[in-house]
């Protein structure tokens, strides 16, 4: 029975890894510091009696290093996510996104663990000026601290792939929806409609063109090339970049539409105005998906279907929002 380490194992995308590693009769370690994860996302894990639970900082080196020795591979999750208030803090981003991985391959390489998958994004890529937008592209003036974090990430791991024989694969992931969904614009328009379902106000003008993709697609995705068929052995420096998203894409505008209608609600929409909602909102996010699809993956989901299941999950579910802004 192999052991994975999955950092950021109590989060959205996280703890979908662990469930989904756990049913392929793996162990996991499990290491969160619990800053925004969710011990009720984890709860069925723990209770199989296959996954153990650290809670720890990536910035505490000595119980990263114990933890991590001795597993087959590690998929990097953990990160400040907040886009929109980087800003008002910007060490977050270098902290717990760039130092944080680097202390990781840190103690991947004094542990003698070689492979990783990281969860990078779709915001390294700026405002691309090509779109659908592939792998290959120039790399962009960032336009927000956590996309420019992130793309440090991505150079810290492929160095230590080509320095130390690492295997590494970095997904650049739109915006994921679905179960656990914790935040972004579902999220928000949801809160925002329960607070006052007559009106929904939205930041920008409404035209900002987003791909969404359902985590499930992502998972299937990250497993297919990470795990079945392991693509970074193939490559000349043993590293591999895909771009993870949906083949369309939908207005903001159109998404507090659908928002509004699966609530079933007749709010009206108001628009703050601008091209964008904050700084580091890109106006338009699409992905060339094409490499990924060559290995035989397709998303199954569309955006529509995406954000009608996260609405009602957060309906559901909500406790999520507690003590969220």
């Amino acid at each position: 029975m192999k052991k994975y380490f999955v950092t950021g194992g109590a989060g959205f995308i996280g703890s979908h890894i662990v469930d989904r590693l756990i049913r392929e009769g793996n162990k996991v370690i499990i290491y969160d510091n619990f800053s925004t994860g969710q011990e009720r996302f984890i709860t069925g894990a723990i209770n199989t009696g296959k996954c153990t639970v650290i809670k720890g900082d990536l910035l505490d080196q000595e119980l990263l290093d114990e933890s991590v020795s001795g597993c087959e591979m590690v998929y990097h999750m953990a990160a400040n996510a907040d886009i929109r208030h980087g800003l008002e803090n910007p060490y977050n981003d270098i902290e717990q996104n760039t130092i944080a991985t680097f202390n990781l391959l840190e103690a991947m390489r004094k542990g003698d663990v070689r492979r990783i998958a990281f969860a990078s994004s779709a915001a390294v890529l700026g405002e691309s000026e090509q779109f659908p937008t592939p792998e290959s592209c120039a790399i962009p003036i960032q336009t927000s601290l956590y996309g420019a974090s992130k793309m440090a990430c991505e150079g810290l791991i492929s160095s230590y792939c080509e320095g130390y024989g690492f295997e590494g694969y970095a997904f650049r992931f739109v915006s994921l929806l679905g179960p656990r969904y914790p935040h972004g614009h579902v999220f928000d328009f949801v809160k925002k409609l329960k607070n006052d379902p007559s009106r929904l106000e939205v930041l920008g003008d409404g035209k900002q063109r987003k791909s969404y993709m359902h985590i499930e697609d992502c998972l299937d995705a990250i497993f297919l090339v990470a795990n079945e068929k392991r693509t970074a052995l193939q490559s000349k420096h043993n590293y591999q970049v895909y771009h993870l998203g949906n083949q369309e894409y939908i207005e903001v505008s159109q998404s507090a539409r659908i928002i509004i209608a699966q609530m079933g609600l007749t709010a009206e929409i108001e628009y703050t105005g601008g091209r964008q909602g904050w700084v580091g909102d890109n106006p338009f996010v699409f992905l060339d998906v094409s490499k990924m699809q060559s290995e035989g993956w397709d998303p199954k989901n569309t955006i529509e279907d995406s954000v009608r299941e996260t609405v009602d999950w957060i309906n559901n579910n909500e406790w999520v929002m507690e003590g969220r802004q």
